[in-house]
């Protein structure tokens, strides 16, 4: 073979290896809709409803079709970062810190429309009297506006709009309210320097204004949030955390204070 003739055969197959495997080795992106999941590898963050939803692929695929594979990572960084290697095909994530990612990523893309909205709530232990308390709050802070506006400092048009502070003449004499997070899952909860903010931070501090307590924070894994609260290391849960039988069944959970869509993350190419 000439020289000429296998520089073309050699362009010619590397081109063929690019469009199988899209840039610096990564597979091409496979996954455009839901219903590509099944036989895919899938990311999720262990314990959330990404994962629940992941599982349902995992173990109870469609007749005729084959099971997913699914990768459980501590964060849902981790799970982006393994998406951008190649080593899984999509992720499955909450919607809001989809967006962060994405942002994050020109590589990457949020496929819309594949799963029904839910309902993030408060966890907090079985029987415990603060589910009356904190659902009478949740109410008055929904009825003045200051739930909306923390919503609306973190998400849509107006980010940066509002910042909620607590009033000068708070009275803290009812001890501390310990609320479990994990805080990876902007813009719900994230660290900004050694400090935990977001929009749980922001409504815990608000509940706590008004029922008159001091406001801790501990961040554990996300999986051991339910865990924590049954052992009664934390009072309450917060962490865009979604309302689901399995979790009723070891918590109680207020009213719903904000509402999340599950996504899919996969690359752009």
């Amino acid at each position: 073979m000439t020289m000429k003739k296998l520089s073309t055969a050699f362009i010619a197959a590397c081109l063929s290896i690019t469009m199988l495997s899209g840039c610096n080795g990564v597979p091409a992106n496979s996954v455009f809709s839901a219903d590509d999941l099944p036989g895919k590898s899938i990311g999720v963050q262990k314990g959330t409803t990404g994962d629940d939803l992941a599982k349902g692929y995992e173990e109870s695929p469609e007749e005729g079709k084959e099971a997913a594979k699914v990768e459980r990572f501590d964060k849902g960084a981790d799970a982006v970062n393994a998406l951008k290697q190649g080593k899984i095909d999509c992720v499955i994530i909450d919607n809001e810190p989809a967006k962060v990612f994405v942002s994050q990523n020109d590589d990457l893309q949020i496929l819309e429309g594949s799963f029904e909205p839910e309902d993030y709530a408060i966890a907090v232990k079985k029987g415990s009297e603060l589910t009356d308390k904190i659902n009478a709050v949740i109410k008055e802070l929904k009825e003045d506006g200051t739930i909306g506006k923390i919503l609306g400092n973190y998400i849509g048009d107006n980010q940066g709009s509002y910042q909620y502070t607590s009033p000068e003449d708070v009275d803290r004499s009812n001890g501390k309210l310990v609320m479990a997070t994990n805080a990876e899952f902007p813009p719900y909860e994230s660290y900004d320097g050694s400090k935990i903010v977001g929009i749980d931070p922001d409504i815990f501090q608000a509940i706590c204004d008004k029922l008159g307590y001091e406001a801790v924070i501990e961040d554990m894994q996300f999986n051991a949030i339910i865990a924590s609260i049954e052992a009664g290391k934390a009072d309450i849960g917060m962490a865009g955390m979604t309302v689901d039988p399995d979790r009723l069944k070891n918590v109680d959970f207020t009213e719903s204070y904000a509402q999340g869509l599950q996504v899919i993350i996969t690359r752009k190419k």
